[in-house]
Order: C-alpha cells, then sequence, then structure tokens
C-alpha cells in the first residue's frame, strides 16, 4: 500500500509470519515502510506520533490480524513523578556517570551487549549476533540519534543505551546493561535517566516502544506514568493496566 503525501509516495510494506519474539506459539507480522533519506527526518516525527518504532532505516508496527498484545506508549516526561521504588532506583545509581555520544559502535559495547544478550535473551535471534551485526544496529540511522554510555566512577561500562531525538521528546531504541549488576535495576534506571533528561530540554515526551503485558520482559514499562497508549483513535492516557487489553489493534 502506499499513502501520498506532498506530492510524493510513501510505500509501506507487510511482512511475512514470523515467530514471535515476546509470545510463544504466536506469529508476528509488522508493517515496514523505508526512512529514505531525503525526506526521513520529518516522515520519522509523523510515523513515531503513529505508533511506528524504528530499527536501522525503516520504521515499522505490529500488524497481527488476530493479536494486539503490541502497545506503543509514551510517557508523558513533564508531569511524571518518581515513585517510591522508582526513587531507590535513582539513588542506587547516582554513582553512574552518563555520556551522550555520538552512534558509534566500540568493542567494549559489543562485549556488555553479548553479555546482555547471552543472559536475557539467550534463544533469540539478537544472541547470535556479530560485532557488524551490532555496529549497523548503532550506526545505520538516517535520523539524529545519541548513544549514551553509563559508568561506574572507575571507568567500567555498566550500561548503554540507543535514544532516537525527536521534536517531541526522545524515543528508546535499544538498551543493555551488565546482567550481573541485577541490583542496580539498570534497564529502569536508563528509562528515569532519559525522562528527566526530557524534562530539562522541556520535551513532552519519552517513547518506550511496545507494552505487551503477557512478557514479564516488557510488563514493567506500565509502571512509569504518565503513560499514554496509542490506539486506532490515536494516544490516549492509561489510568489502569487493564485498559489495555481493551484497546483495539493501530489499523
Amino acid at each position: 500500500m502506499n499513502v501520498h503525501s506532498r506530492g510524493s509516495a510513501r510505500f509501506f510494506f507487510v511482512t511475512g509470519a514470523m515467530p514471535c519474539p515476546y509470545l510463544k506459539d504466536r506469529a508476528e507480522r509488522r508493517v515496514v515502510t523505508e526512512l529514505a533519506a531525503a525526506d526521513a527526518e520529518r516522515a520519522y516525527e509523523t510515523l513515531s506520533r503513529a505508533g511506528f518504532r524504528r530499527s536501522h532505516g525503516f520504521a515499522y508496527a505490529p500488524a497481527c490480524p488476530e493479536c494486539n498484545s503490541c502497545v506503543p506508549v509514551r510517557v508523558r516526561a513533564p508531569e511524571f513523578k518518581r515513585s517510591r521504588s522508582q526513587r531507590r532506583v535513582w539513588n542506587l545509581n547516582a554513582d553512574l556517570l552518563a555520556e551522550t555520544l555520538t552512534p558509534v559502535a566500540t568493542t567494549e559495547q559489543f562485549a556488555l551487549f553479548t553479555a546482555y544478550q547471552t543472559s536475557r535473551h539467550g534463544d533469540g535471534d539478537m544472541a547470535r549476533m556479530e560485532f557488524f551485526d551490532y555496529q549497523a544496529l548503532v550506526e545505520d540511522t538516517p535520523v539524529p540519534t545519541d548513544i549514551i554510555e553509563f559508568r561506574e566512577p572507575e571507568g567500567r561500562l555498566l550500561g548503554v543505551s540507543l535514544l532516537d531525538r525527536l521534536a517531541d521528546g526522545y524515543s528508546a531504541v535499544y538498551s543493555v546493561f551488565d546482567p550481573k549488576e541485577y541490583r542496580r535495576s539498570l534497564g529502569r534506571y536508563m528509562i528515569l535517566w532519559s525522562i528527566e533528561e526530557a524534562r530539562k530540554l522541556g520535551l513532552p515526551y519519552v517513547y518506550l516502544g511496545f507494552w505487551i503485558a503477557e512478557s514479564s520482559k516488557m510488563a514493567y514499562k506500565s509502571s512509569f506514568r504518565p503513560l499514554e497508549a496509542h490506539d486506532a483513535c490515536g494516544w490516549r492516557t492509561i489510568e489502569n493496566t487493564d485498559e489495555f487489553t481493551q484497546l483495539e489493534p493501530v489499523s
């Protein structure tokens, strides 16, 4: 299918069915469009507000005919207040040093990426990625992107977060952390850091990708409030996580 905008056409393609990486015994299909260099930033801004995510030079959204479990969500950063447990995570990581860098892959990052994938997603395709695959994940971007390194004062790398910069906020593309440092809750901390940075810059949103109630690996996103979810009617605030099950698939 294609969508015409300002005299140009944008083409969308639906992938074939693939095993779902989040829910067993389910198939995944995506609607995908290329972010061409000429209009990549403008198109990505529009697509992000429509619930799309980015991978390399493409934007995509779920297109599963019998499943609507993947719900695009974003945090309203200016209104966000840390819960008691989130304050504990924030304080626990107060010693970390965050550095915002140009998205260039390093072997140090890749070692952390590999340790994370082996520990958390050992049965997934990403656990078999080689350095050049990781390099493409980080560097193959047609839009403004930062990579954030989180280090101990002594210099040891504990976490890496890849963030796209949008006119209305940050979009969290991918994050990895040292699995041995599970007590720090680094995944949550990196989201808290992104929200704080958005607040400092006066940006309204942090896009967190897809929230999946049935997936323990993705369910934590519902703890960041106020949270908005995207469905066929657009973005709306979610007051109760039970409401997620009532959302309509994005068409």
